[in-house]
């Protein structure tokens, strides 16, 4: 199956955010922090400039961690690896603060509330504002530091928007050819949608704080089958951002879930309700509210998500185009 994002973002915008919070909780110091530790220098060491901007060591460490995260592996990163994700940490991060010269001072009337709203996203993947100023601290930033990044994303963004993206418009003739060339990218496999309430746990949580969470979840299951409201349990007491949703995680397909959350979830009913299952993550209630069979999806089906798709590759392609202008009259310095 296709996937693609609907918002368009080049990739030099999405390099652009070095604050990358993990969706997932964890104190423990990953494979690829741990090599990016062993780098030498300090993280303000300035690296390169770009039209007398400054990259630091940190800017690109941040980049760094973004790009490995994408495909994290228990194992640490090869030095080939590092290398490779450092370069193109660089490349991308060069190509960003160029856009963001190039936009100048372009008026973005609602910028405060854009970046806002990426600020309050960000805050969202964390359990309290605890764990928000640790994750800030570990990556060696401020939350100014953090708002002065969102601000140059939505400013690049917003500069993308309005210069490029109008002119990467895709026919119906386009995407129906495309549909024709790649039927076999449109294989729907078998898909569920549930909703669930999460009693989290810390990482390292020891039996004290296990069992109340799981005497939590089992008193809100007990609720839930006597007939209260799962959208308002979950938005109540859920420890996952889904709570605002009333606990609605969206379709998904296999392979996409903690596993043991996968299982239970794929093995039950439309419209029945989970007993508690343990995950890594605490303790989830699970409803099913939908499930589909694997199937071929038709063009009609597929239609919006490939035009977005063609879309986007026509806009990267113009912004790596513009790019490669700036570059070409940039005065870009190796440190």
């Amino acid at each position: 199956m296709l996937a693609v994002n609907k918002r368009i973002a080049p990739a030099a915008v999405a390099a652009l955010l070095l604050f990358a919070i993990p969706a997932c909780n964890s104190s423990k110091e990953t494979p690829q922090q741990a090599s990016l530790s062993n780098e030498q220098g300090s993280p303000k060491d300035v690296v390169q400039k770009v039209n007398g901007t400054i990259i630091t060591r940190g800017d690109v460490n941040r980049a760094v961690m973004a790009l490995l995260e994408q495909g994290q592996t228990a194992q640490p990163p090869t030095p080939e690896a590092m290398r490779q994700a450092s370069q193109e940490a660089l490349d991308q991060l060069v190509s960003a603060e160029l856009l963001y010269q190039a936009a100048g001072k372009m008026e973005i009337k609602d910028l405060d509330r854009q970046v806002a709203q990426k600020l309050a996203q960000s805050r969202a993947t964390k359990r309290n504002d605890e764990e928000f100023q640790k994750s800030l601290k570990d990556m060696g930033l401020t939350l100014q530091d953090l708002q002065e990044l969102i601000r140059k994303d939505v400013v690049i963004s917003n500069f993308v928007e309005k210069n490029f993206v109008p002119k990467a418009a895709v026919s119906d003739a386009e995407a129906k050819q495309f549909y024709e060339a790649n039927k076999d990218k449109f294989q729907l496999g078998e898909m569920v949608r549930a909703s669930h309430i999460l009693i989290g746990i810390t990482e390292n949580a020891g039996a004290e704080e296990k069992d109340k969470a799981r005497e939590k979840a089992q008193g809100l299951l007990k609720r839930v089958k006597e007939g209260e409201d799962f959208g308002v349990l979950a938005g109540t007491n859920s420890n996952c951002p889904s709570k605002v949703r009333g606990g609605d995680l969206g379709a998904f397909g296999k392979g996409k879930m903690d596993p043991v959350f996968e299982k239970a979830a794929f093995a039950l009913k439309p419209g029945k309700i989970s007993d508690v299952v343990e995950t890594r993550f605490g303790y989830h209630i699970i409803k099913l509210t939908e499930k589909k069979e694997a199937r071929a999806e038709s063009y009609d089906g597929a239609k919006a998500r490939i035009q977005s798709y063609l879309q986007k590759e026509k806009t990267l392609k113009l912004v790596s185009d513009f790019v490669s202008e700036l570059r070409g009259k940039a005065k870009i310095e190796k440190i």
